[in-house]
């Protein structure tokens, strides 16, 4: 039974959920993954199946963020249950778990970032947009996205294994804040999420800025350019639910010690908020708003929903 531990002292003490609360907590928690990561199938099968899609950069940006947040909400809706069901699993497969959870987890936000810069060349420099945003370019850039965060986690758990060889052999609750518990690495992943999401803040908050001047220079009504900006909000709406991660534990602290008896009712809500309904967004920002992926999407879901 999965239960909450809070420090007292220098002891813990666990108040876990009921039976049936646990598993009604699980069984939302799952069918909710399992109907946005279908949600998610569907558009990645959209996208292979038409070759139109393959030669637009805003397209393959976007597929690329909903298999990234596919394979974030797998891994979180494992952990998730994980914990209620083993609480402790082996540390191996655990560093393999949150590697993946670590690496989506940051590849969002920079992803976010690309895509409202594509936005801004398209309107604000549509000439050199071509030039700027071709394919080649695109997927170098998505590479380098990858690689900047295995080079950002990798470290983490090198330096783990050498200071703590002892820890590979037992088993450990999943958690980055529990695993990663050094005040080297604890700093480090501080510097990096700031530094992250901070410089995604500025390119977000400056695309947005010069797309608004863009649409209000031209006297006609610039439909692309609107429908730019309000794509713009959507993913700063998306970054700032990510980065309500780092006051996770402080508000944590303050539910336990105002409210104790709906802590755990609360810590779902928050996780609700913060691993599932980002990755809802992402189907919404592009997949259902936009025109012609609508339109090749509705083919299949209205099979779907035949079947």
């Amino acid at each position: 039974m999965n239960s909450l531990s809070v420090q007292n002292g220098s002891s813990y003490v666990r108040y876990p959920d009921s039976f049936s609360t646990a598993i009604a907590k699980n069984v939302t928690v799952v069918l909710l993954g399992i109907s946005i990561n279908y949600l998610n199938g569907t558009l990645i099968h959209t996208f292979r199946k038409h070759q139109v899609f393959y030669h637009n950069p805003r397209y393959i940006l976007f597929i690329h963020l909903v298999v990234n947040d596919t394979v974030q909400l797998t891994t979180a809706v494992t952990l998730f249950v994980c914990t209620y069901v083993f609480y402790t699993i082996n540390t191996y497969l655990c560093c393999f778990i949150l590697s993946f959870v670590v690496f989506t987890s940051l590849n969002s936000p920079l992803n976010l970032a690309v895509m409202a810069v594509e936005c801004y060349i398209a309107v604000c420099f549509p000439l050199q947009h071509p030039q700027l945003c071709n394919i080649k370019k695109i997927y170098i850039v998505i590479g380098c996205i990858w690689a900047m965060n295995l080079l950002s986690f990798l470290p983490d758990i090198f330096f783990l294994a050498a200071t703590e060889p002892a820890l590979f052999s037992s088993t450990v609750v999943c958690e980055t804040t529990h695993l990663f518990r050094n005040p080297i690495m604890i700093k480090k992943r501080e510097v990096t999420y700031s530094v992250y999401f901070v410089g995604v803040w500025l390119v977000l908050t400056y695309t947005y800025v010069q797309i608004f001047l863009a649409a209000r220079s031209v006297k006609t009504t610039n439909s692309d350019a609107k429908k730019a900006r309000n794509t713009i909000l959507l993913h700063s709406f998306q970054l700032l639910l990510s980065m309500l991660t780092y006051v996770f534990s402080t508000v944590l602290q303050l539910v336990f010690i105002l409210f104790p008896r709906i802590h755990l009712h609360f810590m779902f809500v928050w996780y609700i908020l913060l691993q599932i309904l980002p990755r809802f967004l992402s189907p919404i920002v592009y997949g259902l708003r936009d025109n012609m992926f609508r339109e090749h999407l509705k083919k299949y879901l209205s099979c779907s929903i035949l079947i």
